[in-house]
């Protein structure tokens, strides 16, 4: 069974309540839950949320949607996805964060095929530096690799972004990068900052009405037509999140 677990929480330094803020009548959270449900290789898609009480909005809105949703740990996200994959028993995880509220079904099927069809511990199209562009991403791995890097995972980066401890250790992991056909780095699709939904927003309006299943290159071609939209949030610098962390290790003593 292949899993497709998103992680959601409703407390956020950067824009408190992201998941919860509205979009053509509907939450970031449930537009991305539809869009993760046209994957054709996902068989189950989960919620992990934390225990925190302002996390029941998000158990609710689950509920009302059918979608399973399972609470844990809300800094540690390695012992969250852990508490999943103990209940639900999937052969494969797609880890995704519930800042991709605009991730492309064909790019995580790209992404889950390739591990399929390939001799791999970990596929992912996301890297430093990367092609795609920062809230299209997806990362795929066994049960096992996140059992196991549950078990030695030290480092804060590698508690709350879980990838971190499979790139460092090249000569345990084999390791692919789906790269796009050209680079798209430049555009940013996450949902972190005010400005993020803004442009989020503006995704949504122009496209969702007329074709809810809109790609990547649709999201592309229109923000190549608005340059005034794509220019909001183009000053935010990518992947702060990972290198944050990577901060707070050195201040741990790692």
């Amino acid at each position: 069974m292949i899993a497709g677990i998103i992680a959601a929480r409703v407390s956020s330094l950067r824009l408190p309540g992201k998941v919860l803020l509205k979009i053509c009548g509907k939450t970031t959270l449930e537009l991305m839950i539809e869009r993760v449900k046209r994957s054709k290789t996902i068989d189950k898609i989960i919620i992990a949320t934390s225990t925190n009480k302002q996390d029941d909005f998000i158990e609710k809105i689950c509920k009302e949607i059918e979608i399973e949703c399972i609470r844990g740990p809300e800094e540690d996200l390695l012992s969250r996805y852990k508490i999943v994959s103990d209940k639900i028993k999937p052969n494969i995880i797609v880890k995704m964060g519930a800042d991709s509220i605009l991730i492309d079904p064909l790019v995580i099927d790209q992404v889950v095929n390739t591990f399929l069809n390939g001799d791999y511990d970990y596929v992912s199209n996301y890297g430093i530096p990367k092609t795609y562009p920062e809230g299209c991403t997806a990362d795929v791995y066994t049960a096992d690799t996140l059992n196991e890097v549950f078990r030695e995972a030290k480092k804060p980066s590698e508690r709350e972004h879980i990838n971190p401890y499979i790139w460092s250790r090249p000569e345990k992991y084999r390791s692919f990068r789906v790269d796009y056909k050209k680079d798209l780095s430049n555009y940013r699709l996450s949902l972190d900052y005010y400005e993020d939904f803004l442009v989020i927003k503006s995704i949504f309006e122009a496209l969702y009405p007329k074709n809810p299943n809109f790609t990547l290159e649709d999201i592309i071609v229109w923000l190549d037509s608005n340059p005034k939209i794509a220019k909001l949030n183009s000053h935010i610098a990518p992947s702060e999140g990972v290198l944050k962390s990577f901060e707070e290790d050195k201040q741990a003593g790692f």
